[in-house]
């Protein structure tokens, strides 16, 4: 088996493999978080669709549950982020991933409490400036992440060398990214690591509804589409929500309507309430190559050893 003892992300993060699973909204509470660190990659919380006691409970719970290292996703544009960080501080928790904002806001302020602080970007600009700002590493998101993503639209096999030539600090590819031969690729283009997203909305312990794990099962290439860049970016599964939305555009609709459509609650309804037609169902491109419902640490061990097979033999 390959041996990661040398590489910087392990070295970092304290993990066996440079794996991170992304902190997806409505997927990513304790029980994945725990059971991906506990097979040797980075699980982490996904702070994102928790109120401030919520996130207490599932960080206090991934403490109980596992041992090795953890991580919370803290995206900076949520109303509540000053007291998720208080209970991040207070809760000792060493590794946060900050996403949806500026890194110069609060990467000191966890810095100067011994935190590592990962910064997602979608281009070498902003990867620049998160790394002036003190971030230990970045993710790169390419365009055919889930979820929230960058406005410029830059594939991974495009950002992930681009940024890796812009920074001195660890690079993680992110978007795009289900199988150990795509991280293998990954790796090959300059990152040291590799954050999946939508493979782990797929698996047992993903707090994700059981409807939306099926449609991910079902959907093929073509299902998804990046939408509402007005508001906020997002890739989403195509249903009747979305066709909403594209007659909105379809009308010249002002952002204000499109704020109107999405409302509230949206990706709650779709993806934790399993409203598959009127709830938002963000996931990647990626989700055209997930066939099955996993464990978590069988997902791991399997990119682990697809890498090691690809390795191998690259060429088959």
């Amino acid at each position: 088996m390959t041996s990661f003892s040398n590489n910087r992300v392990c070295k970092l993060l304290n993990i066996q493999f440079p794996i991170i699973q992304a902190g997806m909204i409505w997927a990513s509470g304790w029980k994945l978080a725990s059971a991906v660190s506990n097979a040797g990659a980075l699980g982490v919380i996904g702070a994102g669709s928790m109120y401030p006691e919520n996130l207490d409970h599932h960080i206090k719970s991934c403490k109980e549950a596992t041992n090795k290292p953890f991580g919370v996703n803290l995206p900076l544009l949520y109303k509540d982020i000053e007291k998720h960080i208080d209970i991040i501080l207070k809760n000792g928790v060493k590794i946060v991933i900050t996403s949806a904002g500026n890194p110069a806001t609060f990467t000191h302020i966890l810095k100067n409490e011994g935190i590592t602080v990962i910064h997602v970007v979608s281009s070498s600009k902003f990867a620049q400036k998160a790394e002036l700002c003190g971030c230990d590493a970045v993710i790169a998101e390419g365009f055919e992440a889930g979820g929230h993503n960058g406005r410029e639209e830059t594939t991974s096999f495009i950002l992930t060398p681009i940024v890796s030539e812009a920074v001195a600090i660890p690079v993680i590819a992110a978007g795009g990214i289900a199988t150990g031969r795509q991280m293998l690729a990954a790796m090959v283009l300059g990152a040291e690591g590799v954050q999946v997203g939508s493979r782990f909305v797929a698996s047992d312990e993903a707090s994700s509804h059981i409807n939306f794990k099926n449609a991910i099962l079902k959907s093929a290439e073509g299902d998804t589409i990046l939408s509402l860049k007005e508001l906020t970016p997002v890739r989403l599964l195509k249903n009747q929500f979305y066709e909403k939305i594209k007659e909105l555009y379809h009308q010249h609709a002002s952002t204000e309507q499109l704020r109107t459509l999405l409302g509230n609650g949206r990706a709650k309804k779709g993806m934790f309430e399993g409203d598959l037609e009127n709830g938002e169902l963000e996931i990647g491109q990626v989700s055209a190559l997930i066939h099955h419902i996993q464990p978590a640490s069988y997902i791991v061990t399997e990119i682990v050893r697809q890498f090691e097979e690809a390795l191998q033999n690259p060429l088959k």
